[in-house]
């Protein structure tokens, strides 16, 4: 009789018991996987850091920063003059300094910047090779809670937006730049004159921008013609050997217009070498503020130069306070710049680089 109870009733209530605790066990799997509940899991604040960030990251206040400084090349005196401002400032502050060159190249210029992401720099002062290039750069530091501020060279707006994905722009007004010297241009030629114009490095901002601004300038004028205008990469042999190329398709050429002014004593070069002498035959105008420059203006063989500041040193750190001090920044802040011409060379050839 005991038997037959206990098939019939002890049996079936068993199981019953196994499977609740088997079910128990399962519930419980998920604490023991996530190291907590499934709503703690689930809400946590220590996730991606990327969801705590405002547009752009913050920036705490310190007595000293370790920031990051992406130069996108070396090769000419005013990046090198650049290069030399930041580190001075750097110096002078007590900041630890994060430098990297990344020798005219976009993908290397990528790279440095995610490897200062990876060193956790607090900020990131970053001149873009091109307008375009270094964007997953800028988004990615960005998403990393690191502000970025561009110098010198701007990017693309549609692709990366001030005060958002990036603090701001400090740099010259490069659209002026250009139209300074058409309007000198226009004085000295009395609005008549053939012109190749020496480009800087395709995409870059002061290529895209002197270009316009000297251009929409130079339409206005009836009798002043631009006869080819063509890249030089902001380098002097470059600038040389393009000019030279021009001229045999251009030889009643009167002005050339450079981007910079590493690419107008390349032209000058040419120039002499094509029997022309720059100044009375040609009249050469560039951008930058250069030694050799201001030096080609003193000779006779340039007539101006629109200076664009290389000295970023003291205006970036200044901006950095700013910032982590709280203080709501311009999209962009203009460098102002100045202009060189036979009457002012010789007693700014001390200031210049």
């Amino acid at each position: 009789m005991m038997q037959s109870r206990f098939t019939r009733f002890g049996f079936p209530l068993f199981v019953a018991c196994l499977l609740a605790a088997m079910l128990a066990a399962c519930g419980q799997a998920p604490a023991s996987n996530g190291g907590g509940s499934a709503s703690s899991s689930g809400s946590s604040s220590g996730g991606n850091a990327s969801s705590s960030c405002s547009s752009p990251p913050k920036l705490a206040k310190k007595d000293h920063y370790k920031v990051g400084f992406s130069q996108n090349a070396s090769n000419n005196p005013w990046r090198l003059a650049e290069t030399a401002s930041i580190k001075s400032e750097a110096g002078k502050r007590g900041d630890q300094l994060v430098f990297a060159d990344a020798a005219n190249s976009g993908s290397k210029q990528v790279s440095d910047v995610e490897n200062m992401v990876a060193q956790k720099v607090d900020v990131i002062l970053l001149a873009p090779i091109t307008e375009t290039a270094l964007i997953p750069a800028i988004k990615q530091a960005r998403t990393a809670c690191i502000p970025v501020i561009l110098i010198d060279r701007d990017v693309d707006h549609t692709l990366a937006k001030p005060n958002a994905d990036y603090v701001t722009f400090i740099g010259s007004d490069f659209v002026q730049q250009g139209k300074r010297v058409a309007d000198w241009l226009v004085k000295q030629t009395n609005g008549s004159a053939k012109i190749i114009e020496l480009e800087g490095t395709t995409g870059a901002s002061p290529a895209i921008n002197r270009k316009k601004g000297f251009d929409d300038e130079i339409k206005s004028q009836a009798n002043m013609k631009i006869l080819a205008s063509q890249d030089g990469d902001f380098s002097r042999d470059t600038g040389r050997k393009v000019m030279q190329t021009l001229l045999q398709s251009h030889p009643d050429v009167t002005v050339v217009y450079a981007h910079n002014d590493e690419m107008a004593i390349g032209a000058i070069s040419a120039l002499k070498a094509a029997g022309k002498q720059p100044g009375k035959d040609v009249i050469v105008c560039s951008i930058d503020g250069e030694k050799d420059g201001l030096n080609a203006i003193i000779a006779g063989e340039e007539g101006t130069v629109v200076q664009s500041s290389p000295f970023f040193g003291p205006v970036s750190f200044q901006t950095i306070d700013q910032y982590a001090g709280g203080t709501k920044l311009d999209d962009w802040i203009v460098v102002k710049d100045q202009q060189f011409t036979k009457d002012n060379a010789q007693q700014n050839l001390a200031n210049s680089f």
